[in-house]
């Protein structure tokens, strides 16, 4: 699925007057981003990822542009990336700009940026989803091109990118989970498949209540059974990874979204946020240094 394939427009309403600078940070997400387990050599080529991510995610979230001029600006975004347009002189452009020259320098593929924009064009026309496999394939082109990034970033085999696929879109998918009240409430959009809740005997205005229906609960486990067997293939990525800093990192990744996992069963995530704390981090931590070997 390819959404809003050409650019319309003048370079003016393309870019519009206002930058859509993210105010997110890597306390945002549930995963260490850039962090000290990473080279210091390999930190600033993370950064300037993560900054192209955060930036083209707040382009779609933003209340200030419509459907279609979402679009227009994530797909110039995609083209300043490959080359084959020029950016204005203004911080959101020049995420672009810097990400395009970042993976230049590092011979990784330009995909791992620009999938990530096909996701967001989704976003910014498609607010429900049907299925499981059509949650999948969005985790695609949302989640999985940063594993592939950092994978390739690291010089790693091809080999390491099932299982990275599966780590990351256990992330994704997590994330849907802890935010599915929120994303309803500011984006009017639900990740959670339609007929699943429909067979349960709910509807999405269930999100809206001050915690889970049984309903609701049920669906929320049914999505975490999909993501156990995700995290369990993403269990073979440390030991696939030769960098041993990146595989430390991934380990305490790995960890992580199996603690998360495990939160989400015990905690409603529609009367509270549900998110790992610094002590599932010291522990994934912990469990994780059988990988520096």
């Amino acid at each position: 699925m390819t959404v809003g394939t050409e650019s319309p427009g003048t370079e003016e309403s393309v870019w519009g007057r206002d930058d859509v600078t993210s105010a997110k940070g890597a306390g945002d997400e549930n995963f260490p981003v850039g962090s000290l387990l990473i080279s210091r050599r390999k930190r600033p080529a993370v950064r300037i990822y993560y900054n192209f991510a955060r930036v083209v995610d707040d382009m779609v979230d933003t209340t200030r542009l419509t459907p279609a001029q979402k679009i227009a600006r994530l797909r110039a975004m995609a083209e300043v990336v490959r080359g084959e347009r020029e950016a204005p002189v203004r911080a959101d452009a020049q995420t672009a700009v810097a990400v395009r020259r970042m993976l230049l320098e590092t011979g990784v593929p330009l995909e791992t940026a620009t999938d990530l924009v096909e996701a967001f064009c989704r976003d910014a026309v498609k607010n429900r989803y049907d299925s499981w496999e059509e949650l999948l394939d969005y985790c695609r082109y949302s989640a999985n091109p940063v594993g592939h990034f950092l994978l390739k970033l690291h010089g790693e085999d091809a080999d390491s990118l099932a299982p990275s696929d599966a780590l990351c879109s256990a992330l994704q998918v997590l994330n849907h989970i802890q935010d599915a009240a929120d994303d309803l409430r500011s984006l009017d959009r639900c990740y959670l498949p339609l007929p699943w809740l429909a067979e349960e005997g709910v509807g999405i205005e269930a999100l809206r209540l001050a915690r889970s229906k049984p309903g609701l609960r049920r669906v929320f486990d049914r999505l975490l059974d999909h993501v156990d067997a995700l995290n369990r293939e993403a269990r073979r990525l440390p030991d696939l990874v030769r960098d041993r800093r990146m595989r430390l990192e991934s380990a305490v990744i790995v960890e992580i979204a199996h603690r998360l996992a495990a939160r989400l069963r015990r905690a409603d995530p529609v009367a509270e946020r549900v998110e790992p704390g610094r002590i599932d981090g010291l522990v994934a931590l912990g469990a994780s240094l059988r990988h520096l070997i």
